[in-house]
């Protein structure tokens, strides 16, 4: 049976019967109650997905009983059934947080199927991005909390908002990746694919194929055709990691892409449209390579549109404690262990080090405390850094 429990509310015992038996056919778990005090009760009692009330009730009406549900739990969708002439006790009761209502009429099941399917994709993607929200909230510990990472996120929630391309900018394990994700999954694309594309990484006969696709006999070895990150990530965003590792001819070649939208396939001839927001990372210092040739000024400025610098962790050493004790609290609970935290000393020479690996070196430090004292406090002694 398909996930998704619905409460059926109603006084007419035909109509109430008719209602369940056609969510029950679509696979989902559906009771019926004849009034709104027993709708109540069965709702205090289990987790629900979905209710549909009829609003005229004895007792207890549609509206009151939306009133109660939304009280303990506001998340769950209401679907008010009104008679033809209610429309405006429907209209209040969206205004009082139901989520949709449907008219009694001869199609009344069928508009009633529709709408079940309709919500509970509703609310599988209010369940997800609660989901999501926690989980980001959860990476951000990652990062710190500081002022000026609390600047950092309230920019990353403006910049969001938009389809602006993003240069997140700062030294290896700062948590540039981090901030990418957060900019696609709190944008109106968070529903689309978020790609990343590893610019340092790929050999540079490669990479215009790795980006754009090729068609297949457009070079030797090339089998079959050949669908690029651009396309895959159209409608989402793409993340360009170390951006600054780019070959300049294939910078060139960007450019015309982040200009025209549309990509053109190695050995294509036509071009392909694509809907993508570019946010880019870099590690190097984007205007000096300019000096030196091996960036183009005019992607800069095309990528630069919004930038945001991540400062390195020696520059933020008040968020080394809450750091400390997110990567305590993330491998106690991956390993079993029992660490409650590290002592007043581990936080003096944690603070004396220069973090040239940035956070990702203090998690590596903190992992490897953790797994060798495995309970009770870190100390000193525990602690691995190439220098202090």
């Amino acid at each position: 049976m398909s996930t998704g429990r619905i409460l059926v509310v109603d006084d007419d015992a035909h109509v109430r019967a008719s209602i369940v038996e056609v969510i029950s056919r679509m696979g989902f778990a559906a009771e019926g109650c004849g009034s709104g005090g027993e709708a109540l009760k069965r709702f205090e009692k289990g987790a629900w997905d979905m209710v549909v009330s009829d609003v005229k009730m004895p007792g207890i009406s549609g509206i009151e009983l939306l009133q109660k549900v939304k009280a303990i739990d506001a998340e769950v969708p209401f679907v008010i059934i009104t008679a033809y002439g209610a429309v405006d006790m429907a209209v209040d009761a969206m205004k009082q947080g139901a989520y949709d209502f449907i008219q009694k009429g001869e199609n009344l099941l069928d508009v009633l199927e529709m709408n079940v399917r309709r919500t509970l994709e509703y609310r599988t993607l209010v369940k997800e991005n609660r989901l999501l929200k926690d989980a980001l909230e959860d990476r951000w510990r990652h990062i710190g909390e500081t002022a000026v990472i609390q600047d950092i996120r309230g920019l990353v929630g403006t910049v969001a908002e938009s389809r602006s391309t993003v240069l997140v900018s700062g030294e290896s394990g700062t948590g540039k990746e981090l901030i990418a994700r957060s900019i696609h999954y709190l944008s109106p694309r968070q529903q689309g694919p978020f790609v990343k594309v590893n610019c340092a990484a790929l050999p540079e006969g490669l990479i215009e194929s790795e980006m754009f696709g090729h068609e297949k006999g457009a070079f030797t070895g090339a089998l079959r055709s050949k669908t690029g990150k651009f396309e895959y990530a159209s409608g989402g965003t793409l993340l360009l990691d170390e951006i600054g590792e780019m070959p300049v001819g294939v910078q060139a070649k960007l450019l015309r892409v982040l200009q025209e939208r549309e990509i053109n396939k190695v050995g294509g001839e036509d071009p392909i449209a694509v809907d993508v927001r570019i946010v880019a990372t870099t590690n190097r210092n984007l205007e000096e390579a300019i000096e030196s040739g091996t960036f183009r000024e005019d992607l800069y400025y095309r990528l630069n549109v919004f930038h945001i610098h991540l400062p390195p962790l020696r520059e933020r050493m008040d968020d080394i404690p809450l750091l400390v004790d997110h990567f305590v609290r993330k491998y106690n609970g991956e390993n079993g262990f029992t660490v409650e935290g590290v002592d007043a000393k581990c936080v003096e020479v944690l603070r004396k080090h220069t973090w040239p690996g940035n956070i990702r070196e203090l998690e590596n430090t903190i992992e490897r405390a953790v797994v060798l004292t495995k309970t009770g406090t870190i100390h000193p002694d525990v602690l691995s850094m190439k220098s202090v």
